[in-house]
């Protein structure tokens, strides 16, 4: 079965599930219309990455503005639907890295991540917007994302250049080692705060991760390639990107066959994020509950 074909037998199952919860979360939504209600929002944040380059701290990867925006439909003050957009990147370091090994691996990599989502917000308590009894509400959410995404890594003049087309761990050139996709399947998950901000507008903070199906976010994942076959089918260039380490090995020597990542773990992403929306749905009133 090809990456393509994989991809979308997981999508076609995560739809299944999100259609049979819509419809157990609609039939309850029928029930009670208490606080129903539509928001569009902006949202503005930070993004992390935990993979190959920074394996066990989101903190430690580089901060980048992340901003986007969302569509919301609360069916009561319990369940909400969000549409979300967001746009952001993940940068990391093996020279920032306490690790030895990973400092003297010496690989890098930037990666502009653009996601369309669709998740299921549960309050733990009930929340409408303009209801102003309730001032901070937690709430969980959970959904299925696509994204897309395009690694790249910085030359020795400064130039970021697009790592995927290179193979650097073989992928596309090298027999049996598939290319792996510009765009994938996500799992956002996570939890925050919610808020009012008088009788129309919302508030909320939130932390939110990404399950991914790959482990190349960072162009990093098995082992070092033969130089002179990456050479013959990509250019020096990829072979300048594909080893970077600062060992200096004798010559005729080189790293093929060793571990370059780590290829047991996919990659993951995430986001703290502020948002600001707006109802849309009715004028606010005292009667904010009907």
């Amino acid at each position: 079965m090809t990456p393509f074909h994989s991809h979308v037998r997981r999508l076609v199952h995560a739809l299944w599930v999100v259609v049979l919860l819509g419809s157990s979360f609609q039939a309850e939504a029928q029930r009670n219309r208490r606080g129903a209600s539509k928001e569009i929002g902006y949202q503005l944040g930070t993004m992390w990455y935990v993979g190959d380059l920074n394996p066990g701290n989101m903190f430690r990867s580089v901060s980048h503005v992340t901003q986007g925006g969302y569509y919301r439909h609360n069916l009561n003050t319990r369940i909400s639907f969000r549409g979300q957009f967001l746009q952001g990147r993940i940068e990391a370091w093996d020279a920032d890295h306490p690790n030895g090994w990973q400092q003297n691996r010496n690989l890098h990599f930037r990666n502009q991540i653009n996601e369309y989502s669709f998740a299921t917000e549960l309050n733990f308590r009930d929340h409408a917007v303009g209801n102003p009894k309730r001032t901070l509400v937690p709430f969980l959410f959970a959904g299925l994302g696509v994204y897309t995404h395009d690694p790249e890594g910085q030359d020795i003049y400064g130039n970021w250049q697009p790592l995927q087309p290179m193979g650097t761990e073989g992928q596309g050139w090298f027999e049996d080692v598939e290319n792996y996709l510009p765009w994938g399947l996500a799992v956002p998950y996570g939890f925050g705060w919610k808020g009012n901000l008088g009788s129309g507008m919302s508030f909320q903070f939130e932390w939110g991760a990404r399950k991914t199906w790959t482990d190349y976010l960072d162009d990093v994942s098995t082992v070092y390639m033969n130089p002179s076959l990456l050479r013959e089918a990509r250019g020096q260039i990829a072979v300048q990107f594909a080893d970077r380490s600062l060992d200096d090995l004798p010559a005729g020597q080189s790293l093929e066959g060793l571990q370059r990542g780590d290829p047991g773990r996919n990659d993951r992403y995430g986001y703290f994020l502020f948002s600001l929306g707006f109802r849309v749905s009715k004028k606010a009133t005292t009667c904010w509950e009907q």
